[in-house]
């Protein structure tokens, strides 16, 4: 490895709960990206920043590649497609506790495309099963494709991290810092908090709502007078009525929930009192409407 400091950026890609943003997180050492086991938990491209004395890793997590049935869909996977051609190294995630699949594969071929970009492989969730299914895994990832590296992990346990940060950090160039300060993301607080509330819905909700639910923080800032409280005002968006009344909950028990939920994270996050102003609104087929797709930061 070089003497010369390294800075650059990599991207996790694969179908959707691989475990993408949990490794992220763990490789960053705190929560930067909102995980779930519904699909479609990450939407935009989060960027968590890794420090170490010789290099700087920016690890961008990308929503999960699949084939689109809708406008936000196709929106997400060109988000994913267009990053892949601006960074330095590229993560493609698989888990270790599945068989390869026809998602796999779709990946596989979209990154076959790729030419100048290195590409490892990660198995991931190494520590959900033996040692024989990692090797089997190993073995059927490796006939997916040509990768630099094939390397076996488990963001839970911690096994392997440091491996998988030397092998992106081998691919980066040399370069001062990208960020200073010691941040371990460029998200603006908004986004983060948006995203928070956003986990804490999908919690406990029915399978085909994560997909509608999106939240925008409309306002946030400390209470006039006092430098102890954040007030946050959020509305979440549903697409129909019957999706508000789920996630509302019988006497409003599962907003409350929610907003509790929410409040705990986002004050953990930002070392601070949160009030959160918790609304829903039904914003209809948002997700095959350009308009309302804009509104809610999804942009073309």
């Amino acid at each position: 490895m070089s003497d010369e400091f390294k800075a650059g950026f990599a991207c996790f890609v694969g179908r959707p709960n691989v475990g993408k943003s949990t490794l992220m997180n763990a490789l960053v050492g705190t929560k930067v990206a909102i995980t779930s086991s519904k699909p479609q938990t990450t939407r935009r491209a989060i960027r968590g920043i890794v420090h170490r004395p010789d290099a700087q890793l920016v690890i961008v997590d990308t929503p999960g590649l699949h084939r689109p049935r809708t406008l936000l869909g196709e929106r997400l996977d060109s988000l994913v497609l267009s990053t892949l051609s601006e960074v330095d190294a590229i993560g493609f995630c698989i888990p270790a506790d599945e068989p390869i699949g026809k998602g796999d594969r779709f990946i596989a071929d979209k990154l076959a495309a790729v030419k100048r970009t290195p590409i490892l492989a990660i198995v991931t969730k190494c520590d959900l099963v033996g040692r024989e299914r990692v090797a089997e895994q190993l073995l059927a990832v490796s006939n997916l494709g040509t990768f630099a590296e094939i390397i076996p992990v488990s963001a839970k346990s911690g096994d392997q991290l440091g491996i998988l940060s030397d092998l992106l950090i081998d691919r980066l160039p040399e370069s001062p810092p990208l960020y200073e300060g010691g941040e371990l993301t460029d998200e603006p607080e908004q986004v983060l908090v948006a995203e928070l509330i956003r986990e804490a819905t999908l919690e406990g909700v029915r399978d085909e709502l994560p997909h509608s639910i999106a939240v925008v923080v409309e306002e946030m800032g400390l209470r006039e007078g006092r430098d102890d409280l954040l007030d946050i005002y959020a509305f979440m968006y549903v697409e129909r009525p019957s999706q508000k009344a789920i996630v509302i909950g019988r006497k409003g028990e599962r907003l409350r929930e929610v907003g509790t939920r929410a409040r705990h994270q986002i004050e953990a996050l930002l070392g601070t009192r949160v009030y959160l102003d918790l609304r829903i609104k039904v914003a209809k087929d948002w997700q095959r409407d350009p308009k309302q797709l804009r509104r809610l930061g999804f942009y073309d």
